[in-house]
């Protein structure tokens, strides 16, 4: 499990957004608002895809 921050996640339609874009990707994820993180269950190719994902909606992720 690889846990990014997403300090840009404001909202439940940022959730969504990013919930919709990393269940295209199928990847096995967790979102959570209150912490302003998502959490990959995958490897480091899942990692960088998820990253690249929150990218291109606009979100800048990093490694926890």
């Amino acid at each position: 499990m690889t846990t990014l921050n997403v300090p840009d996640m404001h909202c439940e339609k940022c959730v969504e957004r990013i919930t919709k874009a990393l269940t295209a990707a199928d990847l096995k994820f967790d979102v959570s608002l209150e912490s302003k993180t998502v959490t990959i269950d995958g490897c480091e190719h899942c990692v960088k895809t998820a990253i690249e994902e929150l990218d291109d909606l606009g979100f800048e992720a990093t490694e926890a």
